[in-house]
């Protein structure tokens, strides 16, 4: 099916940040898979673990214990300061079981017609109940009736919050992403978390955190919100988790972790051996290489470079970014760089029509980190000169 608006080029192998296409020509992923391949293409940890495991076992069912997928869930909790773990296949999966969790735990409290507050320029999946809580009208569109229970407000906005909350009695949660991705890289504001805590803590709500693009050191910490004092009662977390191979995670503590029961929730493929020992593989390279302080590191040198080369150029409106989550912001549409870039020999994204989103692997070396710095400075410079 015509799903996909597909660039004009077919990869075949990779190689740390590099990706070789059908015609051997040699591109600089920026974008690692839209932040999946965090830690580059073909590393060869990754591709071990996996042979082993396939070797060894696949997949049996959740009727069973899966010792990986324990193993999986006790250190995914603890790098997150969680309790418990519900594993799925994708962002969405992991989001889909975050409002099901919410709705349950509304119902539990013996409210009717549970609803969630969800913002703005928010992407949350494209089931049809993630769909309703992603924030873009563009994906919504034709798959009407969307799914109730959804109230929208402004991103970074929390007197907006307290206003639904004044006026409605059946909110039981909040999702939210801590600086959003499809919307554009948005950073909110620094008491913006903070804010949304303090908000569910006196209103008995549960604070969800959508980490699926921002997690797994993307931003410098292991999970966003951890740039602030505070933790969420519910998180979500895929991509970069198991390095292409599909897994996606949703993890709750406090009043949240015990929620979903026996039958309320499952999945068949969801935390099977192969993906959690992966996941399991990527986390003991994170850890052990530092990759969230390394993430820091780069992030910085990127955005410094691009701000002292584009912040006070005509028709650049904004250089941000936290950690290896980058963005250089344009005040006109800017697509047609997609193509630019794959001739320059990168692989850059565009969201938002006008916002150049760079999502690099962690595994960067210095010397690509400036790469890019340039390569993207040259492709703004050249398309704004017209």
């Amino acid at each position: 099916m015509t799903t996909y608006g597909r660039l004009p080029v077919t990869f075949v192998r990779g190689e740390g940040a590099w990706l070789w296409d059908t015609n051997n020509k040699k591109y600089l992923d920026a974008l690692s898979g839209v932040a999946v391949c965090s830690l580059g293409h073909s590393h060869p940890s990754i591709s071990e673990a996996i042979c082993q495991q396939a070797a060894q076992l696949i997949h049996t069912s959740n009727w069973y214990g899966i010792a990986h997928q324990e193993s999986l869930g006790k250190i995914l909790c603890e790098k997150a300061g969680m309790e418990t773990a519900f594993f799925s296949n994708s962002g969405a999966e992991a989001n889909e079981a975050a409002i099901k969790l919410a709705r349950l735990y509304g119902h539990q409290q013996n409210i009717s017609g549970p609803a969630i507050i969800v913002t703005e320029g928010s992407f949350h999946g494209r089931t049809m109940a993630t769909l309703t809580a992603t924030g873009n009208r563009k994906v919504q569109a034709g798959f009407e009736p969307l799914v109730p229970g959804f109230n929208r407000v402004p991103y970074n906005d929390l007197e907006a919050i307290r206003q639904v909350g004044a006026n409605n009695n059946n909110v039981v949660a909040i999702l939210v992403e801590p600086i959003t991705g499809e919307g554009g890289v948005v950073i909110p504001d620094k008491d913006y978390l903070k804010g949304l805590r303090e908000i569910c803590d006196a209103k008995g709500w549960l604070l969800m955190l959508d980490e699926i693009q921002t997690g797994m050191c993307r931003t410098g910490k292991w999970f966003a919100y951890q740039h602030d004092d505070l933790a969420p009662d519910v998180m979500t977390v895929a991509k970069a988790l198991g390095n292409g191979i599909p897994i996606g995670a949703c993890l709750a503590r406090g009043k949240a972790a015990q929620v979903l029961k026996p039958g309320s929730h499952g999945s068949t493929f969801g935390g099977n051996p192969l993906a959690c020992k992966t996941a399991l593989t990527v986390i003991d390279i994170m850890e052990k290489q530092k990759l969230h302080l390394r993430a820091a590191e780069l992030g910085e040198r990127i955005l410094s470079g691009l701000k002292k080369s584009l912040e006070n150029q005509q028709g650049v409106v904004s250089v941000r970014g936290k950690g290896l989550m980058l963005a250089v912001e344009l005040d006109r549409p800017c697509t047609e760089l997609l193509h630019k870039a794959l001739e320059a020999g990168l692989l850059i994204n565009i969201t938002t029509e006008k916002v150049i989103r760079l999502l690099p692997p962690l595994i960067l070396t210095d010397d690509e980190a400036d790469m890019i710095t340039d390569k993207v400075s040259a492709l703004v410079f050249s398309f704004l000169a017209g």
